[in-house]
């Protein structure tokens, strides 16, 4: 069985948000968008949800974090390459994101991120290694 992973995040602004992860080469899966949600697909098997906040607390009996004092939680994605993770930092902070850190080479693994235009936090990394196995 094949498992997919849908993370859900709320937005501020649907068509800014929808803009921003456009802009860094995911597409739109209509079939799972509609009144105050988009559907981002990152990979076969991951996709984001992006929800207005109105539509997010339909899912959710808390309250939506405030992503300028607070974390709850950070992505991480792998990547093909190091340019691949360089890259997306690139398009992610020219459509207006930002970077929280400097890029990370650890030998086994380089990392970068980028933070969203709602404060959500993105890992990425090219390992030489596979951590599955």
């Amino acid at each position: 069985m094949s498992t997919q992973i849908f993370i859900t995040l709320p937005v501020a602004d649907l068509p800014r948000a929808l803009a921003f992860y456009t802009t860094l080469g995911y597409s739109l899966a209509p079939q799972f968008t509609g009144d105050g949600t988009a559907c981002i697909v990152i990979s076969e098997h991951i996709h984001v949800m992006l929800g207005t906040h109105a539509k997010f607390r339909e899912f959710s009996p808390k309250d939506v974090c405030d992503t300028s004092k607070a974390l709850q939680v950070l992505h991480s994605l792998t990547c093909e390459s190091r340019a691949q993770v360089d890259d997306l930092v690139g398009k992610a902070v020219a459509a207006g994101g930002t970077t929280i850190e400097e890029p990370q080479d650890y030998g086994f693994m380089y990392h970068h991120g980028f933070v969203d235009l709602d404060g959500h936090c993105w890992g990425l990394n090219h390992m030489t290694t596979n951590p599955s196995t």
